[in-house]
C-alpha cells in the first residue's frame, strides 16, 4: 500500500452533521460510548493472548533445545525495547489517527506474527519476529486510553479506566489457563497459533462495534472545551507541553520499576516455580494466573477508591498499592520452601497490586497532568519509559539466570530475586513526588 494511501486510512475522520435532537443524541452517545467502552476491553485483552504466548512456552522451548535462557531474555528484550519505542511513537500518533482502524490494524498483525512465530524454529527468526510482534502490540494501549479519554468525562474516567484495565487481567488469565492448556496437550508452537487464530475471529467484530472519536458520529466531546476551537492551541503544542512535564518522567520511572517485577512475574514465574518448586506447566501455570484473577479486584477497587474517597488524588492510592507489592514479592521470593498456600497467597496479593498500581503508573495519573487532546502523547512518554524498564528486565534477568546457576544446575534464582525485588521498592520512592506535586490540567478539573 503507497505512504500517501496509508496515511490517508489512518487519517481522523472529519465531524459528522451535529445530531440536533437532545434525546436521540443522548441515546445515540450512551450506545455508542458503551460499544466502544467493550470493543477496547475485549480487544486489548486479547492483544495480551498474543504478547504472553512465550511466558507459557519457555520451559517446552528450553527442553527442545532450541534456546537457552539467555537468547530467551533476549528475545524477550526485542520485544519489549520494540514495544517501547512503538509505544512512544504510536501515542503521538494515537491523538491524530483513525482510532478503531488503527487499533484493529494493530491486533491483526500481531496476531499473524505469532502464527509466523509457531511455524518458526530458528532463534534468529524469533528474534525478529518477536520485535516486530512488540511493535504491533503497541498500537493497542495507547489507542485505548485516547478513546477512553474520547468518550468519557473526568469524574467518570477513572472508574471507566480501572474497568478497562481488568482487559490485561483477562488477557493474561486466557494466556495461562487456556494457553497453557493448548501447550501442554499439542506443543509449544500451539501457544502462538491457538491466540494468533482467535485474534484474528475477534479482530472481524471489532470492525462493526469499535468506533473513533464522537464528532465522527454527530456527537459533542464529553467535556467542554475552556476555549473556544478557534482558541485552543495545537495539538503540537499540547502534546509538546506534555513531553515537558517533568512529573510525566517521574510517573514513567516510577512505572518502569514497577514494570521490571510485573514482567519478572508475568514473563519468568511459570519457569521459576517449575525450577525452584519442581511445579508441573499446569501447576505453575494455574499458580500465576492469581496474578490475573486477583488483579481484577485490585484494579476495580483501585479507580473508585481514588475517584471517591481520595478525591480523585492517585499518590496516596499508589502508594499504597505500591508497598502491598513491594511485600508480596518478599514473600514469595525469599521465604525458603513456602506452601502452596503461601505461593498462591503472595502470588494474589502481587497481583491485587500490579492491578492497582496498572491504573495509577501505567498511564491515568500522567493523562491527568496533560491536556485530553494530548492524553496519548502523555500515554506514550509513560508506557516508552515503562516498557523500556521492562526490556532491561527480560535481557538482564535472563542473563543473571544463567550466570547464577551452580555447577551442574543450568539456572540459578538467587541474583534475580534481588533484582527484581530491588525495583518494586525504588517504584514506590519515585512514586512519592505524585503525592507532594500531583495536580491536574485545567481540561480534567
Amino acid at each position: 500500500m503507497p505512504v500517501k494511501a496509508l496515511v490517508n486510512f489512518f487519517r481522523v475522520p472529519p465531524p459528522a452533521p451535529l445530531i440536533a435532537d437532545e434525546a436521540t443524541h443522548d441515546r445515540v452517545y450512551r450506545r455508542w460510548s458503551q460499544l466502544a467502552f467493550a470493543s477496547v476491553t475485549v480487544g486489548y485483552g486479547f492483544y495480551y493472548t498474543t504478547r504472553l504466548s512465550l511466558s507459557v512456552t519457555k520451559k517446552p522451548l528450553l527442553d527442545s533445545g532450541l534456546v537457552d535462557t539467555t537468547q530467551l531474555g533476549s528475545i524477550g528484550f526485542a520485544m519489549l525495547l520494540a514495544y517501547a519505542v512503538g509505544k512512544a511513537v504510536n501515542g503521538f500518533l494515537g491523538d491524530r489517527v483513525h482510532l478503531s482502524r488503527f487499533f484493529i490494524a494493530g491486533l491483526i498483525l500481531s496476531a499473524l506474527t505469532n502464527l509466523c512465530f509457531g511455524l518458526s524454529s530458528s532463534f534468529s527468526w524469533f528474534v525478529v519476529l518477536w520485535s516486530i510482534n512488540g511493535w504491533f502490540q503497541s498500537l493497542g494501549a495507547t489507542t485505548s486510553g485516547v478513546s477512553l479519554t474520547s468518550w468519557f468525562p473526568s469524574g467518570k474516567l477513572g472508574t471507566r479506566y480501572s474497568l478497562w484495565s481488568i482487559s490485561h487481567n483477562l488477557g493474561e488469565g486466557l494466556t495461562f489457563v487456556v494457553t497453557a492448556a493448548m501447550v501442554s496437550g499439542l506443543g509449544w508452537r500451539w501457544g502462538f497459533i491457538g491466540p494468533a487464530l482467535a485474534c484474528i475471529a475477534v479482530a472481524l467484530v471489532l470492525l462493526r462495534t469499535l468506533p473513533d472519536r464522537p464528532p465522527s458520529l454527530g456527537l459533542r466531546p464529553p467535556q467542554k472545551e475552556v476555549l473556544p476551537p478557534e482558541a485552543l492551541p495545537s495539538v503540537s503544542a499540547v502534546q509538546w507541553e506534555a513531553a515537558r512535564n517533568p512529573l510525566v518522567w517521574m510517573i514513567g520511572l516510577a512505572s518502569a520499576c514497577m514494570y521490571v517485577a510485573r514482567y519478572a512475574l508475568s514473563n519468568w514465574g511459570v519457569l521459576y516455580l517449575q525450577v525452584e518448586h519442581k511445579y508441573s506447566l499446569m501447576e505453575a501455570s494455574s499458580a500465576i494466573s492469581m496474578i490475573p484473577i486477583v488483579g481484577a479486584l485490585g484494579t476495580l477497587s483501585s479507580g473508585p477508591i481514588s475517584d471517591y474517597i481520595f478525591r480523585a488524588r492517585r499518590g496516596p492510592s499508589s502508594l499504597f498499592f505500591g508497598g502491598l507489592l513491594v511485600l508480596a514479592m518478599c514473600l514469595l521470593l525469599l521465604v525458603r520452601a513456602p506452601s502452596p498456600l503461601l505461593v498462591r497467597a503472595s502470588l494474589g496479593v502481587a497481583g491485587f497490586a500490579i492491578g492497582g498500581q496498572l491504573l495509577f503508573l501505567g498511564g491515568l495519573s500522567a493523562a491527568e497532568l496533560c491536556s485530553r487532546r494530548a492524553a496519548g502523547a502523555a500515554l506514550g512518554i509513560v508506557g516508552g519509559v515503562s516498557y523500556l524498564g521492562a526490556a532491561v528486565q527480560d535481557y538482564v534477568s535472563g542473563w543473571l539466570l544463567q550466570a547464577g546457576g551452580a555447577v551442574g544446575e543450568p539456572l540459578g534464582f538467587g541474583r534475580v530475586k534481588t533484582f527484581w525485588i530491588g525495583a518494586a521498592v525504588v517504584s514506590v520512592l519515585l512514586t512519592m513526588p505524585l503525592v507532594v506535586r500531583g495536580t491536574k490540567h485545567p481540561d480534567h478539573r
